[in-house]
């Protein structure tokens, strides 16, 4: 199985966060650390991967909604 990063964050407990957002949707993901900590009580850094074929999926769900789309197509007409 191809393992693929497609978020990383300065906390941890946000790439959980978002690995539970996709575990909703039977999405396989894990989270990778990505060093340890410079004192006690600083965020790890952290690395959220899907499997490949769940990427755009996985992005999609975990992208920003969009406030207004009906002004976006006004803008765009």
């Amino acid at each position: 199985m191809t393992w693929i990063t497609i978020r990383t964050t300065v906390t941890r407990w946000e790439a959980e966060w978002m690995q539970q957002i996709l575990a909703a949707h039977e999405i396989p993901a894990r989270v990778v650390s990505q060093g340890v900590s410079a004192h006690f009580g600083c965020g790890v850094p952290a690395s959220l991967q899907v499997c490949l074929q769940d990427r755009w999926t996985a992005l999609l769900l975990l992208s920003p909604i969009d406030e207004n789309p009906e002004e976006t197509l006004d803008k765009n007409s």
